[in-house]
């Protein structure tokens, strides 16, 4: 099963928790065995997975992922401004694969899977594609 989920965001980098949504799309699906893809279709937006119980994890990630490519540098040459997003998504990647056993998300105990904005806010899309297995 193919769902098409919306978002909103809000700032020109944020990270959204969008772990509930995908356990109610799983759940939505029927599917208690196989796997969950959860993909991005953007270029400068990203799917990652990491620590949800702490908030500042995220603001660390979003801060080092600034440090490492800021949002203005001398050398870039894309005309659109936007290089350091680019530079954002591909390194935190475009998709996760999450495996489902008896019709829940395997993630450990402080995981949850996020929607990464690199450069918002926009209105956003991604897919989720559940399969048995």
């Amino acid at each position: 099963m193919l769902y098409k989920e919306t978002l909103r965001t809000n700032k020109r980098d944020e990270m959204i928790d969008i772990t509930t949504n995908v356990k109610s799309m799983v759940k939505k699906s029927g599917i208690k065995n196989g796997i969950v893809y959860v993909y991005c279709p953007h270029t400068t937006a990203g799917i990652t997975i990491n620590e949800n119980a702490d908030p500042d994890v995220k603001h660390d990630m979003l801060m080092r992922l600034d440090e490492v490519y800021p949002w203005e540098h001398p050398k870039y040459r894309h005309a659109e401004g936007n290089s350091a997003s680019h530079l954002k998504t591909s390194t935190v990647g475009n998709s996760q694969v999450i495996m489902i056993d008896n019709g829940e998300l395997v993630l450990g105990t402080w995981q949850g899977i996020y929607f990464c904005e690199f450069d918002g806010p926009r209105i956003r899309t991604y897919y989720l594609k559940v399969v048995n297995g």
